[in-house]
């Protein structure tokens, strides 16, 4: 095992306004694809690094009281942490040092309702 995370999915109910959220939030364009039914934002990202997606699928169901992942927004979470609340997400932890060695972390609640984590050095 190389990482411990090797893709992710972000459930979305209305798709478009999950994908421009998030591409609003981290100032990035997702790549839109379909696959087999199913409707996917990428985020950029280079292999072998880990990749995931905004995802519209009969499977997903949008919710803040599953699995937490966190999203990289190095440099600083507070820009990101910013967006997201200007987008019509909402803070559950604002901007808060975990150590000095491993940074900051936020979390937030998406448009869809998914509750996600930011992390990053400030």
């Amino acid at each position: 095992m190389t990482n411990v995370i090797n893709w992710f999915e972000i459930p979305a109910s209305d798709f478009e306004r999950a994908v421009g959220f998030y591409e609003k939030v981290f100032d990035v364009t997702l790549e839109r694809q379909s696959m087999d039914g199913a409707q996917m934002g990428m985020f950029p990202h280079k292999d072998p690094t880990t990749g995931g997606a905004v995802t519209k699928m009969g499977m997903l169901e949008p919710g803040s009281a599953g699995t937490l992942i966190y999203l990289d927004a190095t440099p600083d979470v507070a820009p990101v942490l910013s967006r997201a609340k200007a987008n019509g997400g909402q803070i559950l932890m604002d901007k808060t040092l975990i150590c000095d060695n491993v940074g900051y972390i936020g979390i937030f609640i998406d448009s869809e309702g998914n509750r996600i984590g930011v992390h990053a050095p400030k």
